[in-house]
């Protein structure tokens, strides 16, 4: 680590490659669009030596969001091996800010969607990458403020090591540190919030195949792994996200056959919470924390326990929307009102400027977290015709968003008022 006294890194002209982006494509393939045209398009131009750094990128995205992890992938090493920096669009031709992303090179789900959040802002967002073996510019773009968007996954470890050594020397404000990021893991969040009063987090264990294989086979007990840990149990591929490969375990037979099915060497397993309400239906809420205030981000009702949004079909339900709007409109006197102690106290150790709670309650009416994270998807694609409460939320949590960024760069490091969500 340089000294705190070391002279800043300095700052240089951006330069920038424009790109459309992961929000305009996201949205697009939201919205039904077929982008295989596009995706011949770029590719023809990849072909011809006639694209642009920018369209490469995009070409890797449109690739992922067609179903092609690894081909998008294999395009995004390409691109950024000689290109690391990137403009996205911007709805005002004089922004009044420019901030600066710090991501890694990971898959489009591995960097928080920042675009979303400047959604309609008078705001330019650069996005540098951070690559593996190529690490910081000697020199970096000039900007008002950056944010450091890599998650707490171990394909972002480098990255977040890379910028974390180069932060007393960051010639501007920098919000979410890299130090704080890589607490958000499973098995280390648990430990972070251990003793929160009001606030029920499973403890998560990491575990090898070998042991769960033993586990499966009688020849370990749950109790051989930890004391509190017994079936049902639930379980997750380490390094996974949305849900990929979650699975609750009733029993050994149950776990011996969830293994056969998987190829991964290592797991996350913690014990199941039935957070089932009254009416036998599981909620689950996202809340998006920005500069330490907690937002209403959206309800999920379903009769699984594994719900995420689009699993539970919110949009076929004018009771459940109902519901999800009247979390959203009462959510300082109801739902954050309820767990005001324990969320503030979790915001406050988690120490991030922004980052999402995926949550419920259990049955004893405490906070029951699920997961932190800092690269959630916080959108307002939804359609307004559907779900008219949305909108306003949404622009809401991008205000607060964009207000927070305004603050650091003029050098207000202050806490604001957290009494309240906004």
């Amino acid at each position: 680590m340089l000294p705190n006294n070391a002279e800043p890194i300095a700052l240089t002209v951006p330069r920038y490659a424009d790109r459309i982006g992961f929000a305009a494509l996201t949205h697009r393939a939201f919205d039904g669009a077929d982008l295989r045209p596009l995706r011949d398009q770029l590719f023809a131009k990849i072909a011809a030596g006639t694209a642009e750094a920018g369209e490469g990128l995009d070409l890797s995205l449109i690739t992922q969001l067609l179903g092609d992890k690894q081909g998008g992938l294999a395009i995004q090493d390409e691109i950024l091996a000689f290109h690391q920096l990137y403009r996205s669009p911007c709805v005002a031709a004089k922004p009044t800010l420019r901030v600066l992303a710090l991501a890694a090179a990971i898959d489009m789900g591995g960097n928080t969607p920042i675009e979303f959040l400047l959604e309609g802002a008078d705001i330019e967002l650069l996005t540098l990458y951070v690559v593996k073996g190529v690490g910081l510019p000697e020199q970096l773009p000039d900007h008002d403020v950056a944010i450091v968007v890599a998650s707490d996954s171990e394909e972002c470890r480098e990255a977040l090591e890379v910028i974390e050594r180069a932060v007393p020397r960051w010639p501007r404000p920098l919000l979410n540190r890299p130090s704080d990021i890589g607490n958000l893991d499973r098995d280390k969040l648990h430990r972070l919030l251990a003793g929160i009063e009001g606030l029920d987090i499973p403890t998560t264990f990491s575990v090898t195949r070998s042991r769960l294989t033993d586990l499966a086979g009688g020849t370990l007990e749950c109790g051989d792994i930890a004391s509190e840990l017994r079936f049902p149990i639930i379980a997750r591929p380490r390094g996974s996200h949305a849900g990929v490969g979650l699975a609750k375990l009733d029993d050994r037979a149950a776990l011996a056959g969830y293994l056969s099915g998987r190829q991964e060497q290592e797991f996350f397993i913690a014990r199941f919470v039935d957070y089932s309400s009254a009416d036998g239906l599981y909620r689950k809420y996202r809340i998006a924390v920005v500069d330490g205030r907690p937002f209403a981000c959206h309800m999920a009702i379903a009769d699984r326990w594994d719900i995420w949004y689009l699993n539970a079909n919110m949009a076929f339900s004018q009771s459940k929307r109902d519901e999800e709007a009247a979390f959203m409109r009462d959510f300082d006197t109801a739902f954050g009102e309820r767990h005001r102690n324990a969320l503030a106290a979790m915001i406050d150790r988690i120490g991030l400027d922004y980052f999402t709670i995926d949550c419920a309650e259990n049955k004893q009416g405490e906070l029951l977290i699920f997961e932190a994270d800092n690269t959630a998807v916080v959108h307002n694609m939804d359609s307004p015709d559907v779900f008219p409460y949305k909108q306003p939320q949404m622009r809401k949590i991008f205000a607060a968003f964009a207000a927070m960024l305004h603050r650091y760069a003029k050098g207000d490091r202050a806490a604001p008022d957290r009494e309240r969500a906004a």
